[in-house]
């Protein structure tokens, strides 16, 4: 079998889970981007600096690669938006899991976040 001919031209769209500021075991990168020609360890570090300001969140990343250069977009969820809204602390999520959140917000605020989702 003959190894798929690369093409410059093509557009790839991968899309990771990670907690940001930072990304899991290289290992659980290299299968999604490997076959691409990208490194691993390229892609973390920019992810890594592309989400620090949500830190402490667990986010979703669009890798959009092209050419096997690869721009990095924060894909917001729900759940992020509002923890934003409530401004709460980053909380370590190494150190505790299931942390619950509570605050107030406004109607208006909760209108703005679905507007986000859906733009």
């Amino acid at each position: 079998m003959l190894p798929k001919i690369f093409s410059p031209n093509e557009i790839k769209i991968i899309y990771l889970r990670c907690a940001s500021g930072e990304v899991g075991a290289m290992s659980a990168l290299a299968p999604k981007i490997g076959p691409v020609g990208l490194s691993p360890k390229m892609i973390s570090d920019d992810i890594a600096k592309g989400t620090r300001d949500r830190k402490g969140l667990r986010i979703t990343v669009k890798l959009t690669i092209q050419n096997r250069q690869a721009q990095i977009e924060v894909v917001p969820s729900a759940s992020a938006l509002i923890i934003k809204v409530l401004k709460k602390p980053p909380k370590d999520r190494k150190k505790q899991e299931n942390i619950k959140h509570s605050g107030n917000t406004t109607f208006d605020e909760i209108i703005n976040i679905a507007w986000q989702m859906q733009h």
